[in-house]
């Protein structure tokens, strides 16, 4: 009888989890989502303070930490060379603060069941769990690939839209509008979904059997973040001819 109750109350818990409440700030005239800044800002802090020590005493044969962000840099920028080409310097620092932050962010998701921490409204999550930054992320690709088709082809870059045929402009101008939304909707949806699950299972049993599906979190966290620096990465290339 006993476990009969536990497992309803369970059952129970769970239909507690809700997607989407919020609470909100007044900043200004604007509504914002106060549990998507806190959140934002410990993903900055980590970085920021990562950042901090690994600069902090430089060696000229790197050791320890600054061996491991060495390493970092050189992966986010062998991803930029090989999705923009030659010209990837530049960019290295957009690709490598969109990979970090979404990277940092969705470990945060995995390894912290923000939404059992109890708020007087609304629900922490981490900063890709909601769908306004994930947005904010893929339109800020799309501006840097515009950006950068611009700066490199000038007006002429606008001409690809008639590329092969003039026929295709609709469906040209259509792809410019699908590539921010798959964009947000794939990291949004994938940790909107790894979350839940997390959170479901501890409510059910919050002693061994989350631990697995945690791992296997941050495993995919990890992946939806090289995902997205990628294609943003070979976006901004297509856009230079760079790559194709």
């Amino acid at each position: 009888m006993n476990v009969l109750t536990n497992t309803l109350k369970g059952l129970y818990d769970v239909s507690g989890v809700e997607v989407g409440q919020h609470f909100y700030w007044k900043i200004g005239g604007f509504q914002v989502h106060g549990q998507v800044l806190i959140t934002s800002w410990v993903v900055i802090a980590i970085l920021l303070g990562s950042a901090a020590l690994a600069v902090r005493n430089p060696q000229t044969i790197p050791t320890g930490g600054q061996n491991f962000f060495e390493y970092v840099l050189e992966y986010i920028r062998d991803i930029s060379k090989t999705q923009i080409g030659e010209e990837y310097g530049p960019w290295v620092p957009f690709i490598g603060t969109m990979f970090l932050f979404i990277f940092v962010s969705n470990w945060s998701g995995a390894l912290l069941p923000w939404k059992i921490i109890q708020l007087p409204h609304g629900e922490l999550a981490a900063p890709t769990n909601d769908i306004n930054t994930t947005v904010a992320l893929a339109l800020l690709t799309s501006t840097a690939y515009f950006y950068a088709g611009l700066t490199k082809r000038g007006l002429s870059y606008f001409g690809k839209y008639i590329q092969p045929t003039p026929i295709l402009l609709p469906i040209n101008i259509l792809e410019d509008f699908t590539k921010p939304l798959s964009l947000s909707f794939r990291l949004f949806g994938n940790i909107l979904a790894d979350e839940l699950v997390v959170v479901v299972l501890v409510s059910l049993v919050p002693s061994v059997i989350p631990i697995p599906v945690m791992f296997l979190g941050l495993f995919t966290s990890g992946i939806q973040a090289l995902i997205f620096a990628t294609l943003a990465a070979a976006y901004i290339g297509e856009s230079m001819e760079g790559h194709h």
